[in-house]
């Protein structure tokens, strides 16, 4: 089903509202853009690329276009999605719990659907049972050239997912890296898995950002945005993760380098390569699992391929055809050489346009055959996983398509012949950039436009705008114009910055131990830099550490060639210029694609959808892109100021820190002891479970009031009598104990394997357990109506009793048993109200009493809580549990579940110094919550009992105006020495 969706005239992907999915769901709908105008359809796009069907050189955009499937990789959506649904059988123990651990629905940072599928995908191919992947067939990659041929290098198994740039590339290799190196140490023996894993990127850049997938590296993603389950933690950073970049594959020849030396050792051997390049990261390690980020540039050349292509090439094409052969075949060649040496296992590429290039030997555009998954440019606008770009699509020149949509074209039909682009001869530089100022001139107007709501927003980088020259002279002419005043003086000076390829090629190329130009790496930190308000660690790079910020923190308008190097991440663009011919929608995507990361990723609230974000575009002919077209009958949404929410480093004598507590030890060996009245209640009634059901022959049905009733039939009450009668309240209550007793004596390490324990110690603690049960039963189990309370024995109520149960018993520690004491994280030991900081267009209140700069106001609640604290003189800081990673974990229903608290409050206990206060600020309270309760109770019990951590308590309230009462009453309990709570 499609509906045609109108728009203003214009080009047929221009549409109102491009983002039309969730990024978190599966993509339910796009756009077609197949007719006339544009139509939403109710169904996944299926995967597939645009071939180019004819070019026209002189307009430099495609014409015609035809979109071709990719037949496996949507074969492979339909089995990996049934496979999903069917809860992903035949995994590991370690995958399966990964991949509960990823699809969590009370997850703080939920990873979007793309990111899922791509990582599902490689699973299902490497773990899916034999049947199941029947008819899957991924053509390998077969070295072709005679030297390989000659040395019998084996083919390479490669996976590639298709990936929008920004849709989380690096976290997907995260993901992958942790179920690969888990796998392995859980069982040496599987050939599928690999605990060594190599990295290789394009460049330098790439390969610091990529630093993060290194386990042993301090706030690392896996930490960062909570890859596994914190309990694997010390097992992945048992894992070996080297992060290099292609230019250290290119193998010595001290021959050619050093004629003069009196040993020359030639030709460097396939055995010494690897030692070179793995020996000192990986030593010996065999059986490697490969990523290749931006995997575009790793192809082989085709050498049966066409051979007269570049006589049809300018100068500058033809060189930039020989650089990237070089470089992707010294980049295939090093794996092919470790392979040979030490074996690889697979290599997963990832990349946003996995295709080859012009002069590979293949049609330009040609999607490499190992993609196994995509989501590309188009379904990520459509997610809203990117910002949106807007071009134009009208204008008052009266021609009829918009003068710089085509701009490369218009310039070069009315330059005169003698200035014109030909295939011997550039155009004059000057030439082009007098034709295009009335463009940059209207995008620049704009970006002042846009640099006005960054300072309203307080924003603490300025937004950039990006002008893409065809030839380093008309970048040149260009950055020379801009940077002497001749547009706008917010971008004149060193507020404009042009970027010398040559040059900044020579730094991304850097190979640790040898020395580069300081200067040439100066400038490559400035290009990595543009969009970053600090350093990543708070302190700048060794050898730079003049640099009390980042160089490019302040840049407005960069000026580049071609296209920016990989590893540009800005997510301030707001602007592109595009001055260059662009033969195909390949090159379009990879230069737009520079400028579409999002700065936020807060949801609309009335969509449920990412608020928009956009990026001006003129002179880049997109053709089957979604595209922002102007919509007259809606305003343009401003962009929604937002607050810096940051911990600030005057206030760090306002710091809370807590203990990171991942279980319990709890040892009971003869005697228990539980507080049954401060265990919470259980509610049992017919609104949870009916007790009755009527039922009748179907003969018609009437409309009343309060639904639909039958007319006539025979009626009969059904019941569960029978249950009743087999499950006496006596047998219940024995079997709760029973299970219950179980656990206890099983061994009470929580998260770690239960240790046999002797019947003896079962024997003395189930008449104890069987009496708190009885207590509980008789006392805080509460029937509604006439409700029996035989109900109990319903899985429903039974299991949160046992849960409750073993929460709330403890070690009598009067009786000599040890105390219940917390398992804290080995890796991370504390938490700290340091470590915040992030964006929200959310309403944030200020705080004088919080190691944080504001409390974000979700609800009136909040800042009724905020208000009372900073009034309160026994409160001497605080902090709200946003973005904090304070969490306790409990278990609901046989399912480990995260509870997040509202507050930590450090309140003054007089002599006895101070006591932190987690408070939760509820409404109504369910059976989950009374769940939470009991678990957070026991983890102050613990922390308590260790004594190394400070006092600590737990309240709830649901009336956060009482706290003006309560905070002086737990004050004078405190400082009683008491119990505040």
């Amino acid at each position: 089903m499609t509906d045609e969706v109108r728009a203003p005239a214009g080009p047929r992907n221009a549409v109102a509202n491009p983002i039309i999915n969730s990024p978190f769901l599966e993509p339910a709908r796009h756009y077609d853009f197949s007719g006339a105008a544009a139509k939403i359809a109710d169904r996944r796009r299926g995967a597939g690329y645009h071939g180019q069907l004819r070019t026209d050189r002189t307009d430099g955009a495609i014409i015609q276009h035809e979109l071709f499937p990719l037949p496996v990789v949507n074969e492979l959506r339909y089995r990996v999605k049934q496979w999903r649904e069917r809860r992903h059988p035949g995994v590991t123990a370690t995958t399966r719990d990964l991949l509960d651990h990823w699809n969590r629905a009370d997850r703080r940072r939920p990873f979007f659907f793309c990111q899922r599928e791509a990582v599902e995908t490689i699973i299902w191919l490497t773990e899916a049972s034999a049947a199941d992947r029947q008819g899957i067939d991924i053509p390998k990659d077969e070295p072709q050239d005679l030297e390989s041929l000659s040395k019998n290098y084996p083919a390479l198994r490669r996976y590639c997912c298709k990936m929008a740039t920004g849709s989380g590339k690096t976290i997907v290799m995260g993901m992958l890296a942790a179920w690969s190196i888990l796998n392995k140490i859980a069982n040496r023996q599987d050939p599928r898995f690999s605990d060594t894993i190599l990295i290789v990127g394009p460049n330098l850049t790439v390969k610091e950002r990529l630093a993060v997938l290194s386990p042993q590296r301090g706030g690392n993603y896996y930490e960062q945005f909570d890859l596994v389950p914190r309990s694997y933690l010390d097992l992945l950073a048992r894992g070996r993760v080297f992060i290099t970049n292609w230019h250290v594959f290119g193998v010595h020849d001290d021959s050619k380098t050093n004629k003069r030396s009196v040993i020359q050792r030639g030709r460097e051997s396939d055995a010494a390569f690897v030692r070179r390049v793995l020996g000192r990261e990986l030593g010996e390690a065999k059986g490697l699992l490969v990523f290749n980020d931006e995997a575009h540039h790793a192809w082989r050349p085709n050498p049966t391929g066409p051979g007269d292509e570049s006589q049809q090439l300018t100068s500058d094409e033809r060189k930039e055809i020989e650089e990237d052969e070089l470089e992707a075949t010294i980049w295939v060649g090093g794996l092919d050489r470790i392979n040979k040496v030490r074996g690889i296992r697979s290599v997963i590429d990832l990349s946003a346009t996995p295709f080859y290039l012009k002069g590979s030997g293949r049609p330009e555009g040609t999607p490499m055959p190992w993609i196994v998954s995509d989501f590309g440019l188009v379904d990520a606008i459509e997610c809203g996983i990117t910002k949106i770009p807007r071009i134009p699509v009208t204008d008052d020149s009266g021609r009829p398509d918009p003068k710089y949509f085509h701009l490369w074209r218009d310039i070069m039909n009315r330059l005169p012949a003698s200035e014109r682009e030909t295939v011997k001869r550039r155009a004059k530089p000057e030439s082009i950039w007098r034709e295009a100022q009335g463009a940059f001139h209207m995008l620049a107007s704009k970006w002042e436009k846009t640099s006005e709501y960054f300072e309203q927003s307080k924003f603490p980088i300025p937004p950039v705008m990006i002008v893409v020259g065809a030839n380093t002279s008309l970048a040149s002419e260009i950055a020379t114009s801009i940077k002497r005043g001749d547009g706008l003086k917010a971008l004149a000076g060193d507020a404009t910055f042009q970027i010398d390829s040559k040059v900044l090629a020579d730094a991304e190329s850097a190979i640790e131990g040898e020395t580069k130009d300081k200067e040439t790496h100066r400038l490559r930190l400035k290009t990595a830099t543009v969009g970053k308000s600090n350093w990543p660690d708070g302190n700048p790079p060794e050898g730079f550490e003049d640099l009390a910020e980042p160089p490019g923190k302040d840049v407005r308008c960069v000026v580049s060639v071609g296209m920016l190097t990989e590893g540009w991440d800005a997510p301030n663009v707001t602007q592109i210029l595009g001055l260059r011919a662009f033969s195909s929608q390949l090159l379009c995507e990879q230069v737009v694609g520079r400028g579409l990361r999002r700065m936020s990723y807060e949801i609309d609230p009335e969509t449920g959808l990412l608020e928009p974000e956009y990026c001006d575009v003129f002179g880049i002919p997109f053709e089957v892109v979604p595209v922002q077209a102007d919509n007259p009958k809606k305003p343009e949404r401003l962009p929604v100021p937002s607050t810096l929410v940051q911990s600030l480093e005057e206030r760090k004598h306002l710091e809370i820190t807590w203990p990171r507590v991942e279980g319990f030890i709890q040892e009971v060996k003869e005697r228990l002891r539980c507080d049954v009245a401060k265990v919470p209640s259980l509610a049992v009634k017919a609104t949870i479970e009916p007790t009755e059901v009527v039922t009748k022959s179907q003969t018609g049905w009437v409309v009343g009031k309060t639904g639909f009733h039958m007319t006539h039939g025979q009626q009969e009450v059904l019941t569960r009598d029978r249950f009743y009668e087999e499950h006496r309240l006596q047998r219940t209550q024995f079997e709760i104990a029973r299970d219950i007793t179980e656990v206890l004596a099983g061994g009470q390490v929580e998260g770690v394997d239960k240790r046999a324990r002797p019947i003896e110690t079962a024997r003395l603690l189930f008449p104890q357990v069987l009496a708190v049960v009885e207590e509980y039963v008789s006392k805080r189990v509460k029937l509604s109506g006439d409700v029996p309370v035989e109900e109990i024995a319903l899985a429903t109520y039974r299991q949160p009793i046992i849960e409750r149960l073993l929460a709330a018993i403890e070690p009598d520690t009067e009786k000599g048993e040890a105390a219940i004491l917390p398992r804290i994280d080995r890796v991370r030991t504390f938490g700290s109200s340091g470590v915040v900081q992030f964006r929200t267009t959310k309403t944030a209140r200020g705080t004088e009493k919080s190691h944080v700069s504001h409390v974000v106001l979700d609800s009136s609640w909040e800042n009724m809580a905020a208000y009372h604290f900073e009034r309160s003189p026994h409160v001497l800081a605080y902090v709200k549990n946003d973005h904090l990673d304070f969490d306790l974990f409990y278990e609901w229903r046989g399912e480990v579940h995260r509870y997040i608290p509202d507050y930590i409050v450090r309140l003054a206990a007089g002599e006895h110094g101070t006591v932190n206060l987690i408070l939760e600020v509820k409404g109504l309270e369910d059976e989950q919550d009374r769940a939470k309760i009991a678990t957070a109770k026991k983890w102050c019990k613990a922390v308590n009992n260790d004594g190394r951590f400070g006092t600590w308590a737990y309240y709830q309230t649901r009336n956060p105006s009482e706290l003006k009462t309560l905070l002086p009453k737990f004050h004078q309990r405190a400082c009683a020495g008491e119990p505040i709570a």
